[in-house]
């Protein structure tokens, strides 16, 4: 009799357990592919209405879909709950609610499947015990393949995609260790009172293999701990694949027959992941396969993918792909790869560009090894005449990768930034704009197969948070085009509208500049003339190259008695702690209040003396138009730029108020900023009572974070 077909009792066969895992398993999946699949009929719903002139397409209006929508704020609210423990000058913050009852729940279910049905306090039932846990540990196997695989079928199935679904690969590895911990402690339980396991490892190799199997899995398990997978992810990796390969080639030959399937499925994933990356490669990298740029002389050679490096502020290098051969979206990432700088090495990348820009930019701030190594060739070849072919490198990339919720389909959009985050929320910025594009043009998508062109959204709020004005110059042109286009389709659309804001945090140079700035007001000849009919708000100044007549002397008077005020102003020796660099440095860390009409809150201090250099008010909107005492501005008049920290929860307040319909925030940057805006997200919306009978509109949140 084959051991799977061991059953107590009424109890059924062992071979019958992992199959209930997998239903309860393949239930799961189901649901979400369901959710998946009504997001995409509702984002071409919102837009087929939003092209016939429907006014808020983004706001459920049946039963129906106002009970759906009810549902999922719940449901977002309570996953992206986290308790937050304050301990000293940190926070600790514990996992989501959604991460933890989904774990939560695998655990609960792989127990109950090891467990059920046997009198744990009878000795006589812990062999048998131990056979039905070793069942329940192998039909996992397939699950972590699943999920580790950057084509997986539930990433396709469910939308998610495989960067966002590892975390839950890692847990299930964890919950493995678990049940095989408890398929081995079972049967060292049951051996110990003979002193029975030391000969069962010495005479029984089907023992020995297991134990080998076991602690490889525990080796798994410990370097892909957060703290080891980053200290040489690409070693990682490698020892990653030869662990998986020894401890499926141990469990194998630990195993019975009838349940090696749920050894070859794991095996046929991880090949077919392969293949498929291997034809993605090829199509990306080789020329051949792209015939009508080569007629069009738009690439040259055997290999597709040629790029430009060019060394920027901060230690940041861009690398520019022109006419690539691969379309994406917005948000998307690949691997990039440059053997004649970086041998044997591949590197996510954010793409810095929408396609329609004709080029694939990446931003890569340089760091340790591959991508210092990027900005010491950029640097070598900058000046360097582009005649010179040399300086262009052959690349290869892998993706495009990753996927979030088409952002055309909200109503009102957030979107928060922190330094290089922004390569991520500026083509979602752009997409956006092309949507209002497609929107002003007659020219209408009446394919099924085919995505829908418009936008449904009215509202875009776009904050950038850096640490200094040099890196404003790595987006000053992409968000003043932005923005000349927004112009110009107000005229066409009337009901957009776009905010762009600029939050610098420590920048000495342009704290000096703003006390520069504040000085020169002083004089006499000062030409000022309001950008707006009524007079500026207390603490804002605004420069303009000509002179204006009209109660020009008024004005010059209430700039100087809000200058007097900054400089009367002292901080106290807490706030001093709060704002100033151990070196005395400029970290203007103090939070800005957009909406506070009251006096100058200064919040910066800079310089060895502790001298107060700017404020959390004060904006500065320098004209474009030429002067000589004038330097051409980095970014868009109508741009903002604040010199502090932005308060998110307020932003985000500000824009749900004039929502009309469902909206998004999007948030990407350093885990610390990506915490509180998931934070104030939740608290928002409890705030608001989210579709609870208040009529107040959902939230979508969309977070990414550096790291591997």
């Amino acid at each position: 009799m084959a051991m799977g077909s061991m059953s107590m009792g009424e109890l059924p066969p062992l071979i019958e357990f992992p199959k209930y895992y997998w239903a309860v398993v393949g239930t799961a999946i189901g649901v979400a592919t369901s959710v998946n699949v009504f997001n995409h009929l509702l984002y071409r719903q919102r837009l087929s209405a939003a092209r016939a002139g429907r006014t808020q397409p983004a706001k459920p209006k049946s039963w129906f879909f106002v009970c759906v929508a009810t549902m999922f704020a719940f449901m977002r609210e309570a996953s992206n709950f986290s308790v937050r423990i304050p301990i000293k000058d940190r926070i600790l913050r514990l996992p989501t609610v959604g991460r933890a009852t989904l774990v939560l729940a695998n655990v609960v279910l792989l127990v109950v499947l090891c467990l059920y049905g046997f009198d744990l306090s009878d000795r006589w039932m812990r062999e048998t015990i131990g056979y039905r846990t070793g069942f329940v540990t192998i039909g996992q196997l397939p699950l972590i393949f699943l999920l580790a695989g950057k084509n997986n079928l539930i990433g396709c199935l469910t939308g998610i995609s495989y960067e966002r679904l590892n975390w839950l690969h890692r847990w299930c590895a964890r919950c493995m260790l678990l049940t095989a911990t408890i398929h081995m402690g079972y049967f060292f339980a049951d051996w110990a009172p003979y002193d029975y396991i030391g000969t069962q490892l010495k005479t029984n190799t089907l023992v020995w293999k297991g134990v080998v199997a076991w602690a490889m899995l525990v080796w798994i398990v410990f370097s892909s701990m957060t703290p080891v997978r980053g200290w040489c992810y690409e070693l990682f990796v490698l020892q990653h694949l030869v662990s998986f390969a020894v401890m499926v080639g141990f469990i194998y030959i630990h195993t019975p027959t009838e349940v090696h399937n749920y050894i070859w499925v794991p095996v046929a994933l991880f090949w077919f992941d392969r293949v498929v990356r291997i034809l993605r490669v090829l199509y990306a990298n080789i020329s051949v396969f792209h015939p009508k740029q080569r007629r069009d002389g738009q690439m040259s050679g055997f290999w597709a993918c040629k790029a430009e490096f060019t060394p920027l502020p901060h230690d940041t290098t861009r690398i520019v792909i022109k006419n690539p051969p691969v379309s994406w979206t917005a948000g998307q990432h690949v691997f990039l790869s440059c053997h004649s700088i970086v041998p044997l090495q591949s590197h996510p990348f954010t793409i810095a560009s929408i396609p329609e820009d004709g080029k694939m930019e990446f931003l890569v701030k340089a760091e340790t090894g591959g991508t210092r190594r990027f900005f010491r060739h950029a640097e070598k070849t900058h000046g360097v005449p582009t005649s010179d072919h040399s300086c262009a490198k052959t690349v290869a990339i892998e993706g495009p990768y990753g996927c979030l919720r088409p952002l055309r389909q909200f109503d009102s959009i957030v979107l928060l930034a922190g330094s290089t985050g922004a390569t991520f929320t500026v083509p979602l910025l752009q997409d956006i704009v092309q949507g209002w594009n497609e929107m002003a043009s007659p020219s209408r998508n009446t394919s099924l197969f085919k995505p829908h062109i418009g936008a449904v959204t009215r509202h875009v709020r776009f904050v950038w948070i850096v640490k200094s004005r040099g890196q404003l110059g790595w987006f000053s042109e992409q968000l003043s085009s932005v923005y000349s286009g927004f112009t110009s389709l107000q005229e066409k659309l009337k009901d957009i509208k776009l905010e762009l804001t600029v939050y610098v945090t420590c920048d000495e140079s342009f704290t000096e500049e703003h006390k520069t700035l504040m000085s020169t007001l002083t004089a006499p000849n000062l030409d000022l003339a309001p950008k707006r009919p009524q007079e500026p708000q207390h603490g804002e100044v605004e420069i303009r190259s000509r002179v204006s007549s009209l109660d020009e002397k008024e004005k010059l008077r209430k700039i100087k008695e809000d200058i007097k005020e900054v400089r009367a102003s002292s901080p106290s020796p807490k706030d001093e702690a709060l704002v100033c660099g151990p070196d005395g440095s400029c970290c203007c860390k103090a939070t800005v209040d957009e909406a506070s009409a009251d006096g100058i809150q200064p919040n910066c201090c800079c310089g060895p003396s502790g001298a107060r250099q700017s404020s959390a008010r004060s904006r500065s909107r320098v004209s474009s138009t030429p002067s000589s005492t004038q330097t051409k501005p980095l970014l868009h008049p109508s741009i903002l730029v604040y010199s502090g920290r932005p308060n998110p929860k307020d932003i985000i307040r500000r824009s749900l108020e004039q929502a009309l319909g469902e909206s998004a925030v999007v948030v990407c940057g350093p885990q610390g900023l990506v915490a509180d805006v998931k934070q104030d997200v939740c608290s928002l919306s409890d705030e608001r009572a989210v579709h609870k009978g208040t009529g107040a509109q959902g939230i979508y949140l969309h977070t990414e974070s550096f790291g591997y």
